[in-house]
């Protein structure tokens, strides 16, 4: 029965090295998974990526601050990733770019100043993509 067991692993182990096609689809979800975790750890840059609380609670908060940062900035890719497609007057362009962007994940970073400053003033809070964000219409949106 111990060596019945072992076909699986075999069989597995027989279709990664004969097809190309397998192991390339593996990698690809490796990769996926890598990401993710990349993205995490770009997120979280200080104190060596480690929490500094000791109160459950506080981490809890912390980590409900980073998932907060990491949705905002994945939607911020679909938006972005909207209007690309949105702007592009040719449909044969529009469909390419809706299938580069089926294939591709939409937590990336490198394109955001995670260790920047930010100004969130009335003056400078300028809508850029088509929604209204200043104070007095969010109240609204609330009300």
């Amino acid at each position: 029965m111990k060596e019945y067991g072992r076909i699986p692993k075999s069989d597995f182990i027989l279709r990664y090295i004969g097809i190309l096609e397998f192991r390339q689809a593996i990698e690809k979800q490796l990769n996926k998974g890598e990401n993710s975790n990349k993205f995490s750890k770009a997120v979280s840059f200080g104190n060596n990526h480690e929490f500094v609380y000791g109160e459950k609670c506080e981490q809890q908060i912390a980590e409900g601050c980073k998932r907060l940062i990491k949705n905002a900035i994945v939607c911020w890719n679909y938006v972005y990733a909207t209007q690309l497609i949105a702007r592009e007057p040719s449909p044969e362009r529009r469909k390419e770019l809706i299938e580069k962007i089926k294939h591709i994940s939409m937590e990336t970073w490198k394109h955001i100043n995670l260790h920047g400053e930010y100004d969130f003033s009335d003056d400078k809070m300028e809508d850029s993509v088509g929604l209204d964000v200043t104070p007095k219409n969010l109240d609204l949106q609330l009300v």
